[in-house]
């Protein structure tokens, strides 16, 4: 299987010319999103991929860092964010455990369609947990792997050997919020727009646990 980094840098290309699924499940996200945000926030996206929803979510608060592992995805990116004259958003290269982030520094951080990615999602949502100021919220929005049919699931092995899909990790709805809750995060929105999807929007106890 190839590493991350390979697999999204030879997806970039044809990652940024595909279109939005269903793109009314998608301005619903956008929106209960930027209902939570304040002018003010410094945001966290890591996974931002080629940083469409950044830029799109950029208006509502103060700055937004967005992180990827492919150096190609930033790249276009960066040129989504100068064509559309976005000021606020700053990219970098690297994974929610590799850049070096102060704790409590960001209002909310932002991980989409990206848990389901990572080979150890607990320790990411702690990292989470460190990174948010009191009070401040997770975004999440997720495939639930372990919820989707099973023919699917067992394609996955052979596509990931051919180098057509990367790792994923496999938790259901219910494992998902418990690993949140276990972290210190209390869940203030959840919504399944479908049986193998969920999108939460999780928050830190405003004492800091």
């Amino acid at each position: 299987m190839k590493s991350a980094q390979t697999f999204w840098d030879d997806t970039a290309a044809r990652y940024a010319k595909s279109a939005i699924k269903d793109e009314k499940t998608y301005q619903k996200k956008l929106a209960i999103t930027q209902a939570f945000f304040r002018p003010d926030w410094s945001v966290l996206e890591f996974g931002c991929g080629t940083g469409s929803t950044a830029i799109v979510h950029a208006p509502y608060v103060r700055e937004i860092l967005a992180t990827d592992i492919s150096g190609k995805m930033l790249n276009i990116a960066r040129q989504k964010a100068r064509d559309a004259g976005v000021e606020n958003v700053h990219f970098q290269q690297g994974t929610l455990d590799n850049v070096e982030l102060a704790p409590q520094s960001f209002d909310a951080v932002l991980g989409l369609n990206i848990l389901h990615l990572l080979e150890d999602v607990e320790a990411a949502i702690s990292r989470v947990h460190t990174l948010l100021k009191p009070g401040g919220i997770f975004v999440s929005s997720t495939v639930l792997i372990a919820e989707m049919k099973r023919h699917w699931r067992w394609l996955i092995p052979p596509m990931q050997i051919l180098g057509f899909a990367p790792h994923v990790s496999r938790f259901s709805a219910s494992e998902l919020i418990t690993m949140l809750v276990n972290a210190g995060l209390s869940i203030d929105y959840e919504w399944q727009p479908g049986r193998e999807s969920i999108f939460i929007v999780a928050r830190k106890d405003t004492a800091g646990r």
